[in-house]
């Protein structure tokens, strides 16, 4: 299989992809066009067709399609133009080939957690979490397959778990260095931070924002979530500590124009968000490099909102 970070500016393909959305334009000559998101486990690129042709067959989002044509470039980012699309047929394609996944181990990165819950000292604090890791199966499966995103950072199956303990990890960290933080609160948090995201996204292949998630976003939903492990397994959860882990969740953004509810009024929220911003800028910008060969200047970062390169090895 030829996967889409594989591609160069000037190649014929001729290969499956998922087609994870389909929408149809028009030219400014008025004339019918179709703009595709062609996904892989390698990433994905736009597709064009400008030609609705009989070589075009019928197809629609969350296909996998085989397709036809060039790979073009269109202000500086590389896109397929096709000429001949057809659905796939069983046995053309192995669906593990469009599942992005993390390189590490997800199994050791999940124990790496369950090994930072049991240091947490207040009970009420290790009780929730083990609440949402240990006890609720359910959760802790989708938590472990799941994404931290839909494409600007951790966008992969296993994504939100290794979000989630970079965090911690760096958390963890914060506190050795500066010993005022709270640790339970902090850690907690960290572990909490982003769990919203198992609702607010779909699974793999979709990894598309659900009605609620929409609506609602992670933040709210995770915040909810605690609320109510809290209620119904931790009840004993004083409710002044509670308050400030749902302050820590609400204002881990930073910035109201973020997408934070609260600006950081505690420490240990300030601390979060900078955890949080950190892991998500660093893997954006680790992506970004696996995604070009290039040696010189890769363009312009809308999340590092800086143009870009590889440092001198």
């Amino acid at each position: 299989m030829r996967y889409i970070h594989e591609l160069r500016e000037g190649e014929m393909v001729s290969e499956v992809y998922l087609c994870k959305n389909k929408i149809t334009g028009k030219t400014k000559s008025g004339k019918s066009y179709y703009s595709l998101q062609l996904v892989d486990a390698s990433g994905t690129m736009d597709g064009k067709i400008w030609e609705l042709n009989s070589g075009i067959g019928h197809f629609e989002s969350m296909n996998y399609v085989k397709v036809d044509g060039q790979v073009t470039s269109f202000n500086n980012t590389l896109q397929l133009t096709i000429k001949k699309i057809r659905i796939a047929e069983e046995g053309e394609y192995d669906i593990n080939d469009y599942m992005p996944c993390t390189k590490k181990n997800v199994d050791e990165m999940f124990d790496k957690l369950l090994g930072i819950i049991a240091t947490i000292e207040k009970p009420y604090y290790k009780k929730l979490l083990e609440s949402f890791f240990v006890e609720d199966k359910a959760l802790a499966k989708e938590f472990k397959k799941h994404s931290a995103a839909k494409s600007i950072h951790h966008g992969f199956v296993g994504g939100l778990l290794e979000h989630t303990l970079a965090v911690t990890s760096m958390c963890d960290y914060y506190t050795t260095y500066y010993p005022i933080l709270n640790r339970d609160l902090l850690l907690t948090a960290a572990m909490l931070h982003d769990i919203g995201k198992v609702y607010e996204l779909s699974t793999f292949p979709e990894n598309d924002y659900t009605d609620s998630g929409q609506l609602l976003g992670h933040i709210v939903m995770g915040t909810m979530m605690i609320r109510d492990k809290i209620r119904d397994s931790v009840p004993e959860f004083p409710a002044k500590e509670a308050n400030e882990l749902e302050h820590c969740i609400l204002a881990h953004h930073g910035e109201l124009e973020y997408g934070s509810p609260k600006k950081p009024a505690l420490i240990e929220a300030l601390a979060l968000s900078f955890a949080d911003n950190t892991d998500a800028k660093i893997q954006t910008f680790m992506e970004a490099l696996d995604s070009k060969d290039e040696t010189g200047w890769l363009g312009y970062n809308k999340m590092i909102e800086s143009n870009i390169r590889r440092s001198t090895k």
